[in-house]
């Protein structure tokens, strides 16, 4: 069984017992926390989606850790004006265990 949910601005597929990394959420390490927003829900070859969101539909989730993401590097250069310009980025995340999808 899996389900589509959407969290941070961004869907993600999940199914019981992934470890997923999402957007940071205001959460203590070790809390559970319920997703009601789920898109769809399937199993096998059925499949239930929502307009936008199934009714009754949540996944329930462990938060595991924070952390903070790769570095994401921008360059930009103006060729022939001398002008370049660096600048970094690391985006913060929340890894999330999925216990079980409820329907």
């Amino acid at each position: 069984m899996y389900a589509v949910i959407k969290t941070g601005g961004k869907q993600y597929r999940v199914a019981a017992g992934e470890k997923i990394k999402v957007e940071q959420i205001a959460a203590d390490v070790g809390q559970e926390i319920v997703i009601d927003q789920v898109l769809a829900v399937g199993n096998g070859a059925d499949i239930r989606v929502g307009t936008p969101l199934v009714s009754g539909a949540t996944v329930t989730a462990k938060v595991v850790s924070h952390g903070r993401g790769e570095k994401v590097r921008i360059f930009k250069l103006r060729r022939r004006k001398h002008y370049q310009k660096r600048q970094g980025h690391r985006q913060n995340y929340t890894e999330l265990e999925i216990g079980s999808i409820n329907v």
